[in-house]
């Protein structure tokens, strides 16, 4: 059975850093693609960066472009999200994804499992 474990999660004020993984185990994490998404309250779950199976290629939302960065360790079945100069509109549940693709997407949809997701908290 497939099952992502995200953590790093945390309290911090606007300008900090998080790093947040995500760790798989059931699948054989280099054949998919990741992806990073997040959930406000009273939001849909939106896209935040996707990395290719072999870590090639990466993906961002406008809103963290410059200021995220994912890669992935295949040695460790480990996605991370490495996220500077935090907003307080980054604040979310961050939630990690399994692609059933090698180059992923940025649809739901094409994604077919979850973690349970890591609270993220900016202050102003």
């Amino acid at each position: 059975q497939v099952q992502l474990v995200e953590s790093g999660g945390g309290l911090v004020q606007a300008g900090d850093s998080l790093k947040l993984s995500c760790v798989v185990s059931g699948h054989t994490f280099a054949s998919s693609a990741m992806g990073w998404f997040r959930q406000a309250p009273g939001k849909e779950r939106e896209f935040v960066a996707r990395v290719s199976a072999s870590g090639s290629f990466d993906d961002y939302a406008d809103s963290v472009e410059g200021r995220f960065t994912i890669s992935r360790d295949n040695a460790k079945n480990t996605v991370y999200l490495q996220m500077n100069s935090l907003k307080p509109e980054d604040t979310a549940i961050y939630v990690c994804g399994l692609s059933k693709r090698q180059m992923g997407t940025r649809e739901l949809s094409t994604y077919s499992s979850w973690g349970q997701g890591t609270q993220v908290t900016v202050s102003s």
